[in-house]
């Protein structure tokens, strides 16, 4: 098991927040992984080390992959929106994460 103590205020803020789309949801049917967006420059063990102290389950490895920002126009004028970091969490067999948060 990873020995490394993070902070824990940033383990905290490395997880931006959890996507739900229609991928993220075959993703987390097909292999036990959930997706979430998190900080531009969080590594693979503190997502992993957030996850686990967040949601209190094991982790069996985190996928990330860097996603460009589309440019987009606005009339006349063009933007971009943000890159964004998304960390695919594969979680251990028989280990469930509800993010509803709905009571049962």
């Amino acid at each position: 098991m990873s020995t490394t103590k993070y902070d824990e205020g940033r383990l905290m803020a490395v997880l931006v927040a959890p996507i739900v789309s229609e991928k993220a949801t075959m993703v987390a049917e097909k292999s036990n992984a959930v997706t979430f967006k998190v900080l531009q420059n969080a590594t693979k063990p503190e997502i992993k080390a957030a996850v686990e102290l967040m949601f209190k389950v094991e982790v069996q490895g985190v996928s990330v992959v860097n996603i460009k920002g589309k440019t987009k126009r606005f009339g006349r004028s063009v933007g971009r929106r943000d890159h964004v970091r998304k960390a695919y969490v594969t979680l251990k067999a028989g280990q469930e994460l509800n993010l509803s948060g709905e009571v049962a």
